[in-house]
């Protein structure tokens, strides 16, 4: 045999579909993250000033519609 061949070596081949699409998940995750982070957390919340600030609350219509059919 004048020439030996190496079956071993084999050429290298990119997948760059897949290294983008990985790229642009890794990319989306991050960003993802980075809006769930830039809604503010609400702690804390009185639920009694907030109800003051929305009035009373109003009435059922047929419980309102019965009081006045009983005057």
């Amino acid at each position: 045999m004048p020439f030996k061949l190496n079956i071993a070596t084999m050429g290298v081949t990119r997948l760059k579909r897949k290294d983008r699409k990985n790229k642009a998940r890794a990319n989306n995750r991050q960003t993802r993250i980075k809006q769930l982070l830039l809604t503010p957390v609400i702690k804390n919340v009185d639920m009694d000033e907030l109800r003051a600030q929305f009035g009373e609350a109003p009435k059922n219509k047929v419980a309102a519609s019965e009081e006045t059919a009983a005057e």
